[in-house]
């Protein structure tokens, strides 16, 4: 069968994928995990069961190092894909020196995170020069502000929280694009507005007019919050979300509270460890300064430093990174954690009633592993479980409602066969990578085929919060995580930035 110019492009991209590969003297699984990607999709790519995308063929030019041999397999193939005539001057611009998140084409040149106390409140500024190194304009910049009171103990932050809920007007959000003379106030738009945290786009544009950061330009901006003490909490973390050349934090307390400061770094895929410079301290009049910097910080990396004033009494007798983190008490329970290529493979399906024997001890398995889980944790939006989270390679999941009143629902061999149309986006978390909640868009009713024990089969209907988690569980069985599933660029939060642990999804 005769293949067509992009089929040939697709594959001359894959075997040049593998001969840099090769030649680096990396597997598969190391260069996916270099690129940050599941393990599978490497190979997809090399063996044309996926076609490249663009983001996938940045981070492999970035890691690989090719000399631009990879990203111009890409471009031809790229240019096949979509027939351009266009001329050479609307070509994508060279591989910068990071891979560039979907959608954006943002680097930070330079980030000043300055944070000060001062009479029962903090001041947060921060500072951002921005390179639009993309090929299409950037009309807004997604921030977040997260605060939690008490981070030693989740149940009673969130209750604070609930009661004493941080509010737009308190922040006080203002934001700026620019330097003096040309700097432009920007408007912003609310994106997430929760108890503990929130999200805001800032608008490149205020009531006077539009100015969008265009391909190859640079600009700065500024946005500055304020925050009380009996809402902040004591910590301030820098998440790394766009490639980031230099990132710098501040510290500015008054020498009357003798403040003791300490930071950490963790990402992802790492554990959390002590910051690996020393934070510079100095006074300044009646205040004691700290700072900190770093240059290049890998994407994902977070970066946390915490405080206590001594004048205030002795420290808690548990620092926030005390205990161990949430996926390695899932792991001590027996739940596989992701990168495991058991989450990968599709479950294989029971002959009922000859495997009934074998279903029903798979799911007291499941059942007596949620019940260890659930000494661990509160689940207020109900919980699940499927037999590949606990490297059982059959179609076999268990979901237990809100309502504990309720009978858990067992799934055999279950599979989806109507959803609605109407969809909603919700935080969802996994027992398989529990540091980090996630947003998908999921049906908000989908009818599920599914066996009994004898081996015969019903449909069931399910709705709002029981159709998300059992459409969550199904994944599992099909090889699929829900990170699967999630927008292209948009990140995970660390659970330590999710305020919604401990209240049911809202419908």
């Amino acid at each position: 069968m005769t293949t067509s110019p992009i089929e040939r492009a697709a594959d001359t991209f894959a075997a040049e994928l593998a001969r840099w590969r090769t030649e680096r003297n990396l597997s598969k699984k190391q260069l996916a995990a270099r690129m940050g990607f599941d393990p599978s999709y490497v190979s997809h790519v090399e063996g044309r069961r996926h076609r490249p995308t663009e983001d996938f063929a940045r981070r492999a030019e970035a890691v690989l190092g090719a000399g631009g041999a990879i990203w111009q397999r890409y471009q031809e193939y790229d240019e096949l894909r979509h027939t351009r005539s266009a001329s050479a001057s609307h070509r994508d611009p060279p591989v910068p020196e990071q891979w560039l998140p979907p959608g954006t084409g943002l680097i930070v040149e330079q980030e000043v995170a300055n944070l000060s106390y001062r009479e029962g409140s903090y001041r947060c500024v921060i500072r951002r020069s921005l390179y639009n190194a993309g090929t299409e304009p950037v009309t807004r910049y997604l921030v977040r502000v997260a605060v939690d009171r008490y981070p030693n103990d989740p149940e009673r932050s969130n209750r604070h929280h609930r009661e004493h809920p941080l509010s737009f007007a308190e922040l006080d959000l203002q934001a700026w694009c620019g330097d003096e003379p040309a700097r432009e106030a920007m408007e912003f738009r609310k994106k997430h507005d929760r108890d503990a945290f929130k999200e805001v786009w800032l608008l490149f544009e205020n009531a006077d007019g539009r100015f969008p950061l265009y391909p190859g330009q640079r600009t700065t901006i500024e946005y500055a919050y304020t925050v009380s003490h009996e809402k902040w909490g004591q910590w301030f973390q820098r998440a790394v979300r766009l490639p980031t050349r230099r990132l710098a934090v501040r510290l500015d307390f008054p020498q009357g509270l003798d403040p003791q400061v300490w930071g950490v770094e963790t990402s992802l895929s790492s554990e959390e460890a002590p910051l690996r410079t020393p934070l510079v301290q100095r006074s300044d009049n009646d205040r004691l300064v700290f700072e900190w910097a770093t240059e290049s910080p890998p994407l994902n990396a977070r970066y946390r430093l915490e405080w206590r004033f001594r004048a205030n009494g002795p420290p808690p007798r548990s620092g926030r990174g005390s205990g161990p983190r949430a996926s390695e008490r899932m792991r001590s329970v027996g739940i596989v954690q992701r990168g495991a290529d058991s989450l990968r493979q599709p479950a294989r399906q029971f002959v009922l009633p000859i495997d009934e024997e074998a279903a029903r001890g798979i799911v007291e398995r499941l059942m007596a592993t949620l019940d260890r889980v659930e000494e661990l944790h509160s689940f207020a939006k109900g919980v699940g479980l499927a037999a590949p989270q606990i490297g059982i390679p059959w179609a076999a999941a268990v979901v237990r409602p809100v309502d504990r009143g309720a009978e858990a629902v067992v799934l055999l061999n279950p599979r989806v066969v109507d959803a609605s149309p109407e969809v909603d986006e919700q935080y969802e978390g996994c027992l398989s990578f529990f540091d980090v909640r996630g947003l998908v868009s999921r049906p908000l009713r989908l009818h599920v085929e599914h066996a009994h024990w004898d081996g015969s089969r019903v449909i069931t209907a399910f709705e709002h919060g029981m159709a998300r988690l059992v459409a969550h569980e199904i994944d599992h069985l099909e090889g699929r995580l829900y990170a699967d599933r999630m927008t292209p660029g948009v990140p995970l939060v660390p659970i330590e930035e999710y305020r919604e642990a401990g209240t049911p999804w809202r419908y």
